[in-house]
Order: C-alpha cells, then sequence, then structure tokens
C-alpha cells in the first residue's frame, strides 16, 4: 500500500505540476500578446515622439539663437549705459568742481563788495554827516545869536542851558 499510495502521490504531483506548466504556457502567451500590443503602440507612437521631439529641438535651438541675441544686445546696452554713467559721473564732478569755484569767487566779490559798501559809509559819513552836523551846530548857533539880538533882553537861565546842552 505504501507503494500504491506513494504512485498516487506521485501522479498527483506531476499532474499539478503539469497544471503549473500550462499555467505558466498560457500567463507567457498573453505576456507575449500583451508585449506585441504594447510594440504596436510604441511603433505607432515612436513616429510622432521622434517628430515631437525634433521640433522640440528645433525649437530650442531657434530659443538659443534669439537667447543669445538677446543676451548680447542687453550686454551692449548695459555697456553703453556703464560708459554713460561714467560720462555724466564725470560731467557731474567737473559742474560740482566749477560751481564751488563759482561760489568761492562770489563770496570774495560778497567780501569786497561789503568792504567797499562800508568803506563808502565811512566816507559819507566823514564827508558828508559831519559836515552836516558841524553846519547845524552853526546853524543852532546862529540862531540863537539872532535869536538873543532880536529880544533885546537877558535869556532866562534854564532857556540858556537847554541851548547849550543841546548844542554840545
Amino acid at each position: 500500500m505504501n507503494q500504491d499510495l506513494l504512485l498516487v502521490l506521485m501522479t498527483v504531483f506531476v499532474g499539478i505540476t503539469a497544471l503549473s506548466f500550462v499555467a505558466q504556457a498560457i500567463a507567457s502567451i498573453k505576456m507575449a500578446r500583451t508585449a506585441g500590443e504594447i510594440k504596436k503602440s510604441l511603433d505607432a507612437f515612436l513616429p510622432k515622439a521622434e517628430a515631437a521631439l525634433a521640433n522640440a529641438e528645433r525649437t530650442l535651438n531657434e530659443s538659443r539663437e534669439q537667447i543669445t541675441g538677446v543676451t548680447r544686445r542687453a550686454n551692449e546696452v548695459l555697456d553703453l549705459t556703464k560708459t554713460q554713467l561714467v560720462r555724466i559721473d564725470t560731467l557731474i564732478e567737473d559742474a560740482s568742481g566749477r560751481a564751488r569755484q563759482q561760489m568761492d569767487k562770489v563770496e570774495v566779490l560778497l567780501n569786497d563788495t561789503m568792504s567797499r559798501v562800508q568803506s563808502t559809509v565811512n566816507g559819507v559819513q566823514s564827508s558828508i554827516v559831519r559836515p552836516l552836523r558841524e553846519i547845524t551846530g552853526v546853524a543852532a548857533g546862529v540862531r540863537s545869536a539872532v535869536t538873543q539880538l532880536l529880544k533885546g533882553s537877558p535869556a532866562n537861565v534854564a532857556q540858556v542851558t537847554a541851548d547849550e546842552e543841546m548844542f554840545i
């Protein structure tokens, strides 16, 4: 019985193994068909992808040329701007130096003018105002003398003192 049982078991295991081989073969056939369908889809998609890739490459090359051109022009503008800024800086430095010199000249001129005005005022005071004061003093004296002579009577002491103080 052992032998029979062993034979039956072996037959069952051989049958299970055969079934698994059949299942594997069916799975392999289905995988092969699926792979074939995928290959057909890829074969149909591949020319479109290659065309899109070529188009993208062409666009990239054109864009690269345009970007290079724009970059070159931007660098030229930046260089020109830098040159202009250097020129403007030089011009401002020159203008501020000249303005400083002119301000110094104006200050010297104002100081000279103020000195001349002061000397003119001093001259006017010494040549016109002082003689006018003297003439006014002399006129007051003459008026007092004429008033005294016309009055004929001796003057009041308070009046004489006030006249003398005014004269002095």
